[in-house]
């Protein structure tokens, strides 16, 4: 119970923010930001949550703010909250005595109160939804809250479907670097004033392609680009894949940014076969480095054509380059970039290619992403986005729509 008690130093002091490494390291930022996905989790009991998204974007940060929300705004009562880090946990077995624990520290501070319990990075123990099962099933927690946070790669995503009948008012919440929008928001812009004032918004434009979304890279911090780095080859060595096998494939894909590509292409160029190529690609999808675009002619999509690779943050896409020793085209950024907006809108992406290209196609909007002026014609209804009108367009479009 020790190890836990340092966990939840809000159990001891109401000046514990100062106290807890998150939230000191939040504090001390200069760029700085209440996630408003923390809004979306669920506090009614009973409630299961899934938070997940890629490391580095924030998550634990997020349900910390949470809990000092809780606790300052809410007057939460601080005993009743709970948050275990289970990132160096490996054993289910261990998993399940810290539960025990957990449970047995419940007994004494009152079983009829309601709890919320945070279960941190508790992707880095296998099969853990197992051992939570069980003790769902056996009531334990009919009356709380619980929040579980991971990485997707080993599967987080598909978790929720591991618990039919079991969520109770549980709310899936996905985490991702922020999007261009978000940024200037964070920043204190305003949508309205940036769409009016150009130069603005093309300068900060110019800087979140170089910056990204994720909080360090935003803040400068001197070892964002190693945290992401280290991120990817921690989820690469968890997932039982080589690093240079990994690398191999970031190089060859970036030469060949922003074209379709098929899975032969890569393996001709690093000497592997096409199914490892495929098993590789998607590991990295699962673990939100990048993401597919399809050809979609008139209705149909076609999954096992050439596809276009799009990497989901600006930020990672130039750590990436840095890392493996690649280069990539000006186009392939903002084509990037666009394509990984309109996904988050629009849940789908895809693009056209016959006589002529149509970079990106979703919903009402077929757009060709152009670096500088071009005088080439397209056919009627496709809109030429060039540099400096990425972010108008990207400012203006709902991100709920």
């Amino acid at each position: 119970m020790e190890a836990i008690n340092k966990l939840n130093p809000w159990w001891f002091f109401k000046d514990w923010d100062k106290y807890d490494k998150n939230l000191s390291e939040w504090e001390n930022q200069k760029v700085k930001w209440i996630p408003e996905w923390i809004n979306d989790v669920s506090l009614k009991p009973s409630s299961l949550n899934f938070i997940y998204g890629p490391r580095q974007t924030g998550k634990t940060t997020g349900v910390k703010l949470l809990i000092k929300k809780l606790i300052e705004e809410e007057r939460k009562d601080p005993s009743t909250l709970f948050y275990l880090d289970l990132d160096y946990v490996t054993s289910l077995i261990e998993f399940r005595r810290i539960l025990e624990e957990l449970l047995k520290e419940k007994e004494r501070r009152g079983k009829d109160k309601s709890y919320l319990i945070v279960l941190d990075e508790v992707s880095s123990i296998e099969e853990w939804y197992r051992i939570l099962k069980y003790f769902i099933d056996l009531g334990e927690f009919r009356k709380d809250v619980i929040v579980v946070t991971g990485s997707s790669s080993l599967g987080m995503e598909k978790i929720p479907e591991r618990f039919p009948g079991r969520r109770g008012e549980g709310k899936d919440v996905i985490v991702l670097p922020l999007s261009f929008q978000q940024y200037v928001k964070v920043l204190g812009y305003k949508k309205e004033e940036l769409i009016y004032n150009k130069n603005l918004a093309l300068a900060l434009f110019e800087d979140y392609l170089n910056v990204g979304g994720f909080p360090k890279s935003i803040n400068k911090n001197p070892d964002a680009k190693d945290s992401i780095i280290n991120f990817i080859l921690s989820e690469i060595y968890k997932a039982k894949k080589s690093p240079r096998i990994a690398q191999d494939i970031f190089y060859s894909l970036l030469s060949k940014l922003p074209s379709a590509i098929s899975y032969n292409s890569i393996a001709n160029d690093i000497g592997v076969s096409h199914n490892t190529v495929r098993e590789y690609l998607e590991f990295l999808s699962d673990i939100y480095l990048l993401n597919f675009a399809y050809i979609k002619v008139d209705d149909k999509v076609y999954k096992n054509k050439e596809k276009k690779v799009f990497f989901r943050d600006p930020f990672l896409l130039r750590v990436i380059a840095d890392w493996v020793h690649g280069e990539f085209d000006e186009s392939a950024l903002l084509e990037n970039v666009v394509q990984e907006h309109l996904y988050r809108v629009c849940g789908e992406v895809y693009y056209f290619k016959n006589s002529y290209e149509i970079d990106v196609i979703t919903r009402k909007y077929k757009l060709e992403i152009k670096s500088k002026r071009s005088h080439k014609s397209y056919p009627k209804g496709v809109e030429v986005l060039t540099k400096e009108k990425i972010p108008e367009f990207l400012l203006g479009i709902s991100e709920t729509l």
